[in-house]
């Protein structure tokens, strides 16, 4: 049997098989202890700081989606910190994208680098320069926000551990673990739930050492999933390709209309073929994700543009069914204009969405 589509994929990802009367889905399970006798480690479900059937049965999904282990926290962050702090000690180095989430960034700073930890940041053509002799590389592609994009083959050839923050694309439109990267970084959050409702993150690797060393660690730490968030998430899952699609299609179209405008500047979407990044994202990934960046000058008329815009919520994050967009530089961490807009195309009618974005650049 060939192998199967992504949307046969993820609808079937981490089911039980079929029983009379029972449900596609199992519910969350809601329990703290469990009923234990003797010896504790005799069963899988003992205590849920250790795991949980639920986390277990999305942790299945996600992890095929890769063909590869996969271990669930509670956010995108939560993840991050356990793959620093597995990996990272007093005196050694992180080599790190200068332009990946600035959370990561602010980890870095705040709690590594005051314990010893060498960090390198480097912009993309820097990188291969600043990872000989580093302990981790640390690379995210397409990046948030400025949607730059990494050969990561080339890069995670290096001969240094790989962590590769795939949240942008998510393992449907890119897959770092196939190429050569130690670990792969989602925020389910984002399209991975879709639906602006819940946070969780995860990572994915094809090594059971690494992966039962975050495992000890989200034990140890506590930085442990809801049941039902983790529930939600995999009820969400069977539509992430035809969201992808839609979403995908939805921002090739915008920023189509924003490159076509001379009162826009700086227009970046990898699916573009004017855009930096193309060439390797066509080569990388199976699709150019939901998010495009733009300047439009000044804060000011970023901040007309977001209030003019009926369909457009002004909110951070991203893919999400909801467009959303924000002016980044109001948060700091991030070296983009004033007046630079990150925007998230959802699953609205693209016609609608066009004529909305173009009324409130008008206004």
């Amino acid at each position: 049997m060939t192998e199967p589509g992504p949307s046969t994929r993820v609808v079937h990802a981490g089911l039980p098989e079929p029983e009379q009367g029972e449900p596609f889905l199992p519910g969350p399970v809601f329990a703290a202890p469990f009923h234990l006798s003797g010896d504790p480690y005799s069963s899988s479900a003992a205590y849920t700081r250790y795991g949980n059937p639920t986390w277990a049965r999305y942790e299945e999904a996600v992890g095929s989606l890769e063909g590869a282990e996969a271990v669930l926290f509670s956010s995108g962050m939560a993840a991050a910190a356990a793959l620093l702090l597995t990996n990272l000690r007093p005196g050694s180095v992180l080599a790190m994208d200068s332009g990946c989430y600035h959370g990561v960034r602010a980890l870095t700073e705040a709690h590594l680098e005051p314990r010893g930890v060498e960090v390198r940041l480097a912009p993309p053509a820097e990188l291969a320069d600043a990872a000989p002799g580093a302990d981790l590389l640390w690379l995210e592609s397409p990046s948030n926000p400025a949607l730059k994009v990494y050969d990561l083959a080339a890069l995670t050839g290096l001969g240094v551990t790989t962590v590769v923050d795939n949240t942008t694309a998510g393992p449907l439109l890119q897959r770092p673990l196939d190429l050569g990267a130690d670990y792969a970084l989602t925020s389910a959050t984002k399209q991975m739930s879709g639906h602006a409702d819940l946070m969780l993150g995860y990572v994915t690797t094809r090594d059971a050492g690494r992966a039962q060393a975050l495992r000890d660690w989200r034990r140890q730490a506590g930085a442990i999933p809801g049941a039902f968030d983790a529930w939600l998430a995999h009820r969400s899952l069977p539509t992430l390709a035809v969201r992808l699609e839609r979403m995908c299609d939805n921002a090739l179209a915008v920023a189509r209309l924003l490159a076509g405008r001379d009162d826009v500047e700086d227009v970046r979407y990898p699916g573009l073929p004017s855009d930096p990044g193309h060439e390797v994202a066509r080569r990388q990934m199976s699709g150019y994700a939901m998010v495009v960046s733009f300047d439009l000058g000044s804060a000011e008329r970023a901040e007309r543009f977001l209030a003019a815009a009926r369909l457009v919520t002004d909110a951070t994050s991203f893919g999400s069914v909801y467009t959303s967009a924000e002016r980044r530089a109001r948060w700091g961490g991030d070296a983009v204009p004033d007046g630079f807009i990150r925007f998230s195309a959802g699953c609205e009618d693209t016609a609608d969405l066009l004529a909305d974005v173009e009324q409130a650049l008008d206004a």
